[in-house]
């Protein structure tokens, strides 16, 4: 087992979450309940993700994150490293590619919020952070920890985005995921199955934690 392999992916995967988090809930609240001028074209932007190729999405992190790149220039400039082939370009790039998961179900939470009990908060004269944070967020919580467990489970299996602007640099850029990759091709089947093992058991009991938090979603509406 590469434990390094799998503290920095347990490590990547939290701070992406976390990172998410707040971004999730401004962008999913106002998805649900407000209709811009082409939200369908939003929403397909957000869940761009999930449909593009890997090698795709990685291709143009890699060319915006390059050196030739304002963001790549800039961060050189204040932080003296390349942002390629770092452990904060990947933490970028991990949060790019997990958008998705963070805005999609912290959105349908909003959505299922009954609107007569946010009006009847605001008619008790509740600001409206006082209305967020003590009506909306609680009601909304399923959606939220659905998106927290989405995010850290994707981002634990995660290849083709990782491998391309992260590489796979020991205790830098080197997750789990591509671990199992490198084991697989020196031939080394046994500690590859083990790790693969393990994040089978992680992922299995993620999607099922997802589902139960969405079927209580769904008693709600109904």
């Amino acid at each position: 087992m590469d434990w390094s392999a799998l503290s920095l992916s347990v490590r990547l995967g939290v701070l992406t979450a976390l990172a998410l988090l707040p971004f999730g809930i401004l962008v999913g609240r106002w998805l649900a309940y407000r209709q811009p001028r082409g939200k369908a074209l939003i929403e397909a932007l957000v869940a761009l993700p999930l449909v593009l190729p890997p090698t795709v999405l990685g291709y143009y992190l890699l060319v915006a994150f390059g050196a030739s790149s304002p963001l790549g220039q800039l961060w050189q400039s204040w932080f003296g490293q390349s942002l390629v082939f770092s452990f904060e370009g990947l933490l970028l790039a991990s949060v790019v590619v997990n958008l998705p998961f963070a805005v999609q179900p912290i959105q349908r939470g909003f959505e299922a919020i009954p609107r007569e009990v946010v009006e009847a908060g605001a008619c008790c004269g509740l600001s409206p952070w006082r209305l967020l944070w003590r009506v909306e967020l609680p009601l909304a919580w399923p959606g939220i920890l659905t998106a927290l467990v989405l995010c850290f489970a994707h981002t634990l299996g995660e290849f083709g985005v990782v491998l391309m602007v992260g590489g796979s640099i020991p205790g830098e850029t080197r997750t789990i995921a591509i671990a199992i990759y490198d084991r697989v091709q020196a031939f080394d089947n046994l500690a590859a199955g083990r790790m693969s093992a393990l994040l089978l058991m992680f992922s299995l009991v993620s999607i099922a934690l997802s589902f139960a938090l969405s079927r209580r979603l769904g008693r709600r509406l109904g």
